[in-house]
């Protein structure tokens, strides 16, 4: 790439790597939203995980603005290169035109299932949920929405085959994930190497009820609006609670919505963008030409 823009926007390190290589970084000013910490995933060999991370230094070197989507992400920029970013998550529009035609294509009723919704993988904890909801002997369902034909979602389906688990595969239309969500008893979201995941504020937009991964980017999220978990017997116990009503339930939503209306709404998250663009160029008026 030869010719000069004012700004060159990267969203993730990891599919854009060689560009920075190739960019005209005298040319223009280079902003890049780091995302998630990809290398640490479990799917990754040694050498894969080595090479991702060495793309994350890449993107961390290269750029002149950092952006972290999350705290735990800011955090983490600061402390492993000393990169100051300008922390801007990203958005969800609330849900509010729910419908029970969605659920009757999959069986289910209102408030009688559990759902997780994510790429079958290991550092989304999927199995911890699982496993904790057959130690809880629960008498609902529980619904797994995600891609089950790979290796490891193969390994699940042969694991939990008869109880009370329900494989459906990808659903990818936003409207009936939506509501499955909302009507759903509780959803369960176990990410956990990201920053701030687009499923969980499409959770919190659809106002589900979440029990979430005990860690610093979905805690930096939903602060008190959720339930947390670690292992399998918080799980279990959690499950309990929510069917003797322990929790409540209505609040936690209702900040939920609150946030997406005031943090994570798209309005506000392009305002910071371009805010953002704007002082770059003031910043470097004098090192860069349009």
């Amino acid at each position: 790439m030869q010719k000069g823009y004012d700004i060159i926007l990267e969203l993730g390190y990891q599919s854009v790597a060689i560009s920075y290589l190739l960019l005209p970084i005298k040319k223009s000013i280079i902003v890049t939203n780091m995302d998630g910490l990809e290398w640490k995933r479990d799917k990754w060999s040694p050498l894969v995980k080595k090479i991702t991370k060495w793309f994350e230094k890449l993107g961390a070197e290269k750029s002149h603005y950092l952006v972290s989507d999350n705290k735990g992400i800011k955090d983490y920029l600061f402390n492993a290169y000393g990169k100051v970013s300008d922390m801007i998550p990203y958005g969800a529009e609330v849900f509010s035109t729910p419908t029970l035609e969605d659920l009757k294509v999959y069986g289910l009723h209102p408030h009688k299932y559990f759902v997780l919704i994510a790429r079958l993988e290991p550092e989304n904890n999927i199995e911890a949920v699982l496993d904790g909801y057959i130690k809880s002997n629960s008498k609902y369902k529980f619904i797994v929405i995600g891609n089950s034909n790979t290796a490891y979602g193969s390994t699940l389906k042969e694991k939990y085959i008869d109880s009370g688990v329900n494989f459906i595969g990808g659903v990818y239309n936003i409207n009936i994930l939506n509501n499955i969500r909302f009507h759903a008893k509780a959803y369960f979201h176990g990410h956990s190497v990201g920053g701030t995941n687009p499923s969980l504020l499409e959770a919190m937009a659809s106002s589900a009820f979440i029990v979430a991964h005990d860690n610093i980017f979905n805690t930096s999220v939903l602060n008190d609006s959720a339930v947390y978990f670690k292992n399998k017997d918080d799980i279990a116990s959690i499950l309990t609670r929510i069917e003797q009503g322990d929790f409540e339930r209505k609040n936690m939503i209702n900040k939920n919505i609150q946030k997406i209306e005031n943090i994570y709404s798209w309005s506000l998250i392009t305002s910071q963008y371009l805010e953002l663009f704007e002082r770059a160029l003031y910043e470097n008026s004098n090192n860069y030409s349009g």
